[in-house]
């Protein structure tokens, strides 16, 4: 295996961290945002080394531009992380037997965990953070459109861990080939977890070749139902930042479902698109309602491609529903099972879609851009889980430990 030394002195790494006090796990983070605060410029001058790679119009080239604003935002989370009560160590069930044997239920952390990830140099302190404070270390494999940007975070956060005399081993970058990736995803006995981030098509590879527990981190394919019982000024803002705030990331919105009694609602919301040039592909019925008001060269009907498609872009469809039978269907045959929202001021209408609806995230009168690990109080997060086995959407600390039995005897047998 080309990579098992390194993935050796991961795991040897790992084990040590069982006897960090957590106070230090928490001065070293806080440490580390204040480095990526001091050595903003080293990191943004890498990471347009990347960018000079990229074609701007790639729905990547979002994901992968840092700024000091981003970086900002990342220091602060991890300073969020930091400050998070550690999740090792809880006693989750305690009994005494009748035999006297006493019997715990403890979080432990899961050891060395893989993330397999794309163009998202962010992830690269987020998942360290999460991953030291839960106790574990981590072997990281972003994209080669990352490259510069990761070697030059993993060079600051080894030059922190140096600085608290904790082994550097505990984050690894492999290099950003091909076979490293099909060593990654079969190294038994080196890693216990592999997530991936990123694209569909980047999932299903690690999800068909790996050979160690993975927990998928899907694709957002998000609808907003708006049903007929909506309010219309509330759906106009909700559906436009569910769109426009952040067009690359995951909990964006893709599609639009509404109720066709509230067609007519549908030309305000296309004038708030407007702003953004939103580009719309339309069915039958929503295209003659906003034909009208929406430029022809931004308006498109829908094919059977529109539903079901992850745009990552300034782009979205919109399907006309006769039913909440028929909203429901929709969603559940196109959905990834990511974030689902319904606008309706019908409370009864509300409860029956988060029972009907199956998502790690499902909203109401909200936008799904909320989606996301800091949003939810849990400081950062490492992916959002699709999936429903151990995890499900936003993943931080408690989703990377597991558990072991402690048992506690004074000289009892079991007898024959």
């Amino acid at each position: 295996m080309k990579i098992k030394g390194q993935l050796q002195k991961t795991l040897e790494a790992s084990r040590m961290l069982n006897l960090i006090d957590d106070e230090l796990v928490t001065q070293l983070l806080l440490e580390l945002a204040s480095a990526a605060r001091a050595n903003s410029k080293l990191i943004l001058a890498e990471n347009q080394k990347d960018l000079d790679r990229m074609d701007p119009e790639d729905p990547k080239f979002d994901r992968l531009k840092l700024s000091e604003e981003r970086i900002e935002g990342i220091a602060s989370d991890m300073e969020n992380v930091a400050r998070l009560e550690s999740p090792v160590g809880r006693i989750l069930k305690e009994t005494t037997r009748d035999n006297g044997l006493k019997i715990s239920k403890v979080s432990v952390p899961f050891g060395v965990i893989g993330i397999i990830y794309e163009a998202r140099p962010n992830v690269t302190f987020d998942v360290f953070a999460l991953c030291l404070k839960s106790g574990n270390a981590c072997v990281l494999k972003g994209g080669s459109d990352a490259i510069y940007s990761n070697q030059a975070i993993v060079s600051i956060i080894r030059e922190v861990l140096n600085k608290f005399n904790l082994d550097e081993n505990t984050v690894t970058l492999l290099p950003a080939g091909r076979e490293e990736t099909n060593e990654m995803l079969r190294a038994h006995g080196y890693i216990d977890l592999i997530i991936p981030r990123g694209s569909q098509g980047l999932i299903n590879f690690v999800r068909e070749n790996a050979t160690i527990p993975v927990i998928e981190t899907g694709a957002g394919i998000c609808h907003t139902y708006f049903d007929e019982f909506g309010d219309a000024e509330k759906g106009r803002e909700i559906i436009f930042n569910a769109k426009t705030r952040r067009v690359s990331v995951c909990n964006a919105l893709d599609c639009l479902v509404i109720h066709e009694s509230r067609l007519s609602d549908l030309n305000d919301f296309a004038k708030k698109l407007l702003e953004e040039q939103v580009v719309i592909y339309a069915d039958k019925k929503a295209y003659k309602q906003i034909e009208s008001v929406y430029p022809e060269e931004l308006l498109f009907e829908a094919t059977e491609e529109s539903f079901g498609t992850e745009f990552l872009s300034m782009k979205m469809s919109i399907k006309t529903v006769g039913s909440f039978d028929e909203a429901l269907n929709h969603i559940n045959t196109h959905s990834s099972k990511h974030s689902e929202a319904i606008i309706s001021e019908d409370q009864e209408r509300i409860e029956m879609f988060r029972k009907m609806v199956d998502a790690s995230s499902v909203y109401s009168n909200t936008s799904t851009a909320y989606t996301d690990g800091a949003q939810f109080g849990l400081g950062a997060e490492i992916g959002i889980s699709t999936q429903k086995l151990h995890a499900r959407g936003p993943m931080a600390l408690e989703e990377l430990t597991s558990y072991k039995w402690i048992i506690e005897g004074n000289g009892q047998v079991r007898p024959r």
